[in-house]
């Protein structure tokens, strides 16, 4: 069994690896370096409450003889609007079966059709390659694997522990660029301890947090991004934040989201007199990828003046939704709503974040033993725009990656860390401040840097950022860390990362619209940022 620390803690806490987040990628990571490494899982809450259990669709693979690598190469590329490195796609796309197959033999209980893997299409796919669980594929792939890493000897679990900052050897004033270790608060000791190892990995998700108006849950604060670039790190494409289309909208259930998939099976989107508009915005009409929907949503709302828009799946039977759609199902019935009788209410909402942290085909960044996964990475693989159910595939294949990189890795020499060091810091006053910039910074995020962007409306929000930049300085100086604290200074960064990387951005281009550069320019360039300390 995975041991749990207890009081009195350590000076310091040593490892082989650390992997910062409980998604699927930290976890499978976990469970592959555990054969011959001393692994520790570091997650801010309980090990269950990342994004990955809240993904619904499922994973894309080429799986049906009728289906190729070229097919879903070329379905990345349209979606990624011309940015995705081909490497990656490649060794991702060519990757995917056999992550499907790790996760088959950890026990998955994937859906099936005739003692076969059932597999649905989703929007921006040419053929039906979506491997799932019914409409709860995330869920059940996170209890599969939450259960296993609880019986796997060499992992131990650090849950409610919230990432403070890296530790690096030039922070110490020691040669070289090499990630040593890093500090994390202990929620219910209230206290800063020392992680030592010689490899670390962020799996830390996205930021979605970042925006009002959300698929994702409290976790995706952007902590892992805003380290790594504390740090020293590149970071990629920060600009490309997705909105997913169809969220529910429905003031009791605020983030949940209603699947690809519906728009897979059949979907129609509708304006609330019932008339049917995707076909005059895009030829593929409710398949055209992400970022085509939610701007045809977005406009359609602003035209019209309407707080949602509707999606229809009514037309199929009740026996259909009920069995592809049953969570989706159960939960619109518990507000009110028979999806099997009436149409669905949707908004757009911020739910993936393409860029992050720059990342190699191994997850290295670039700092020696630091390495990051999952969303909080920027792969090449999403370019513009991620394609649907290509996040959860990409967790696997990189972590698998990470893994065998990290195995191959000659062992660093070590050094003593020194503790968190808060003697001369005091209790804060008025933590009220912390609650009210959250608020301020989540609002104008999502009015000036949302689906549609101005010149204006980033200069407003650059201002704002600026201010809160300053005012958290003075804070996280002069007073004892919390998490939310930690939260909030790592959303403002964040923040100020895509607000950067979209005004460098001169044209439109997938997820990123701009009223002042509409057209699209002559090649596709990754927008890089360097850290000014670096």
């Amino acid at each position: 069994m995975p041991t749990r620390q207890h009081p009195p803690a350590p000076a310091t806490l040593n490892f082989d690896v650390l992997i910062v987040g409980s998604g699927l990628a930290g976890l499978s990571a976990a469970l592959l370096l555990a054969p011959h490494k001393r692994v520790a899982i570091i997650t801010k809450r309980a090990v269950s409450e990342g994004s990955s259990g809240w993904a619904q669709g499922g994973i894309a693979a080429v799986w049906s003889k009728d289906d190729s690598f070229d097919a879903h190469i070329d379905d990345t590329l349209v979606a990624g609007a011309g940015l995705c490195d081909l490497p990656a796609t490649r060794f991702v796309v060519e990757q995917a079966p056999v992550a499907i197959a790790w996760l088959q033999k950890m026990g998955v209980p994937f859906s099936e059709e005739d003692g076969q893997l059932h597999l649905t299409r989703e929007g921006g796919h040419s053929a039906r390659r979506i491997v799932h669980v019914t409409d709860a594929t995330g869920a059940a792939v996170q209890r599969t694997l939450i259960e296993r890493v609880l019986k796997t000897p060499n992992i131990t679990l650090f849950e409610h522990h919230t990432l403070v900052d890296l530790i690096t050897s030039d922070k110490m004033g020691l040669p070289g660029q090499q990630c040593l270790g890093l500090y994390a608060l202990d929620d219910e000791r209230d206290q800063v301890l020392t992680f030592a190892a010689a490899q670390t990995i962020l799996a830390t998700g996205g930021a979605g947090k970042v925006y009002l108006y959300t698929t994702n849950p409290d976790t995706a604060t952007g902590d892992g991004i805003a380290a790594a670039w504390r740090a020293g790190c590149r970071v990629q494409n920060m600009e490309f934040i997705q909105f997913h289309p169809t969220c529910l909208y429905h003031p009791h259930a605020k983030s949940f989201l209603i699947s690809e998939a519906v728009r897979g099976e059949g979907g129609r989107l509708l304006l609330p007199d019932g008339t049917r508009f995707m076909p005059h915005h895009d030829a593929r009409a409710e398949l055209a990828p992400r970022d085509v929907v939610a701007r045809a949503i977005d406009f359609e709302m602003k035209k019209g003046g309407f707080d949602c828009v509707y999606l229809d799946i009514s037309h199929q039977p009740l026996s259909f939704l009920q069995e592809h759609f049953p969570n989706i199902y159960a939960r619109c019935l518990e507000l009110g709503i028979d999806i099997a009788k009436e149409p669905i209410p949707v908004v757009p909402a911020a739910h993936y974040t393409c860029g992050g942290v720059l990342a190699d085909l191994h997850g290295r960044t670039d700092i020696a033993g630091l390495y990051a996964i999952g969303e909080a990475a920027c792969s090449g693989l999403h370019g513009a725009n991620r394609l649907a159910s290509n996040s959860l595939v990409e967790c696997m294949v990189f972590a698998q990656a990470t893994a065998h990189d990290i195995e191959l890795a000659l062992t660093p020499a070590t050094y003593a860390l020194p503790a968190w060091d808060d003697s001369r810091v005091s209790d804060a006053d008025e933590t009220v401040v912390i609650s009210h910039n959250w608020d301020e910074l989540r609002r104008f995020m999502w009015d000036y840097v949302g689906i549609v962007r101005t010149n204006k409306r980033l200069d407003r929000a650059a201002h704002r950022i600026a201010l809160l930049q300053d005012e958290i300085q003075e804070f996280y100086a002069n007073f004892h860390v919390t998490r939310d604290l930690l939260e909030l200074r790592n959303l403002v960064q964040v923040a100020d990362l895509i607000v950067r990387s979209a005004q460098a951005r001169t044209e439109s281009r997938g997820l990123h619209f701009s009223r002042d550069y509409p057209d699209l320019a002559a090649s596709a360039e990754p927008t890089i940022l360097q850290p000014a300390n670096t």
